[in-house]
C-alpha cells in the first residue's frame, strides 16, 4: 500500500484532519511526506498504529504534552505511563466526588427544629497516644476537644513535629465561631495552614520530600462533624452496634483494591501497604477529603493512627467500642490490644460519644 492522503489517513485513524495538523505542527504525528508542490500530506500505513494510539489517549483525556512522551516509550514503559496517569485521574476525581458530596450535604442541611425542651448534642471524648513496643520515639500527635478531634502520623526524620504542627494549625478552630454559610470556607483555610505548617517543618530537614504527615480530624458544629482526612489514618463510627469505616485510605495497596487487582486480605500483608499516595508533605499539594456527617444522639467515633488498624482486628475494635463505656477507659484498652499485639508501629487513638446532655471531656488531652 502507497502512502495514504491526509482524508484518507484521517478516515482510517479516527482522527480528523485539522487534529492531524496540529499534530504535525506538535511534531507528535509529523507526516511521511509533504508533497513540495501543493503541501499535501501524506502519511504512510504504518505510522496508523501511532496514530490510533494517539486518539486513544486523547479520548482519555492526556494532555499533548504527556502523549508525546508516552509515544517515545517502549511497550511496558507506555503502558506504566498510561496506568501512572489513570491514577492520576481516578484520584482526581474521587476528591471531586468527595467535595460534591460534601457541597450537597452541606448545601441541602438545616438547622433542625428544636423544641423548648429539647437537648443540645455535645461529646464526651478521650485521646490516647503510645510510642508501642518497636519504635524509638513517637511520630503521632492527637487532640482531642470540645469541637476539634483529630490524629496525625508524621512520617521520615521531621515527622513529629510535622504531625504535631498539622494539629496546631487547627486548634483555632476551638474557640472560632463559624456560621454554616462558612464551615466550607474555613475548612479550606484551615487545610491551607496545616499545609504550610508541615512545609514550614519539612524545608529544614535535608530531604524535605521525605517529611510528611497523615491528617485525620472532625470539627464538631453542633449537630454535625466535618471531617478531614487525608493519609491512611482513620476514622469510624459505631452506631447501633454496627462499625463503618468512614475514610478511606489514600495508600497504594488500597488503590490497587479499588482497581480489583488485589484482595481486601491481600493487602493486609502487602509489603507495600503503608506506602502512601497523599499526604501533607513537604512538596505541598495534596488535597484531603472533606465530608459532613449527621451526629446521633450514642454515636461514637473512634480516630486511630495505623498503628491500631494495621495490627488490631475490626471485630476487636468494634468489640472493645462497643462495650467499654467510658471513652478514657476505651482508648487505652485499645492501645493495649495494639501493643499486645507486638506494637510493631506508634498507635493513637481519639474516641468521641455523642451524647444529648452535652457531656463536656472525659479526660484533659495537652
Amino acid at each position: 500500500m502507497g502512502l495514504l492522503t491526509i482524508g484518507a489517513f484521517a478516515k482510517a485513524s479516527r482522527l480528523s484532519p485539522k487534529a492531524l495538523r496540529l499534530y504535525d505542527e506538535l511534531g507528535l504525528l509529523t507526516p511521511a511526506r509533504v508533497d513540495p508542490v501543493t503541501g499535501y500530506r501524506l502519511y504512510a500505513p504504518e505510522q496508523l498504529d501511532q496514530a490510533r494510539l494517539v486518539a486513544w489517549l486523547r479520548r482519555l483525556g492526556m494532555p499533548l504534552a504527556r502523549i508525546q512522551h508516552v509515544c517515545g516509550l517502549a511497550g511496558d514503559a507506555a503502558a506504566q505511563e498510561v496506568r501512572a496517569f489513570w491514577a492520576e485521574v481516578e484520584a482526581d476525581t474521587v476528591a471531586r466526588r468527595d467535595l460534591a458530596t460534601f457541597l450537597i450535604g452541606h448545601l441541602s442541611w438545616k438547622d433542625p427544629a428544636m423544641s423548648p425542651t429539647t437537648q443540645p448534642l455535645g461529646i464526651r471524648y478521650a485521646a490516647l497516644s503510645d510510642a508501642g513496643l518497636v519504635r524509638e520515639s513517637n511520630q503521632d500527635s492527637v487532640y482531642a476537644g470540645s469541637r476539634l478531634l483529630a490524629v496525625a502520623d508524621g512520617y521520615g526524620r521531621g515527622g513529629a513535629p510535622a504531625g504535631a504542627a498539622a494539629i496546631d494549625a487547627l486548634k483555632y478552630l476551638e474557640t472560632e465561631g463559624i456560621a454554616a454559610g462558612n464551615l466550607l470556607n474555613v475548612l479550606e483555610d484551615a487545610i491551607e495552614q496545616a499545609d504550610r505548617a508541615v512545609r514550614g517543618v519539612a524545608v529544614t530537614d535535608p530531604s524535605p520530600e521525605e517529611v510528611g504527615t497523615t491528617l485525620t480530624a472532625m470539627l464538631w458544629t453542633g449537630s454535625q462533624l466535618a471531617l478531614v482526612h487525608i493519609g491512611d489514618s482513620r476514622a469510624y463510627l459505631l452506631r447501633d452496634g454496627e462499625l463503618f469505616q468512614i475514610t478511606h485510605d489514600h495508600t497504594m495497596v488500597q488503590s490497587l483494591v479499588d482497581e480489583g487487582r488485589i484482595t481486601p486480605e491481600e493487602a493486609a500483608s502487602h509489603p507495600q501497604r503503608s506506602l502512601l499516595i497523599r499526604a501533607l508533605a513537604g512538596g505541598g499539594g495534596a488535597t484531603p477529603d472533606l465530608r459532613l456527617h449527621d451526629a446521633r444522639h450514642r454515636d461514637r467515633y473512634l480516630l486511630c493512627s495505623d498503628g491500631l488498624s494495621a495490627v488490631v482486628p475490626t471485630e476487636e475494635v468494634r468489640k472493645v467500642l462497643a462495650t467499654v463505656v467510658d471513652p478514657e477507659e476505651a482508648v487505652r484498652r485499645l492501645v493495649c490490644l495494639a501493643n499486645e499485639s507486638g506494637g510493631p508501629d506508634n498507635v493513637s487513638c481519639v474516641i468521641a460519644d455523642v451524647r444529648a446532655d452535652g457531656a463536656g471531656p472525659v479526660v484533659d488531652t495537652p
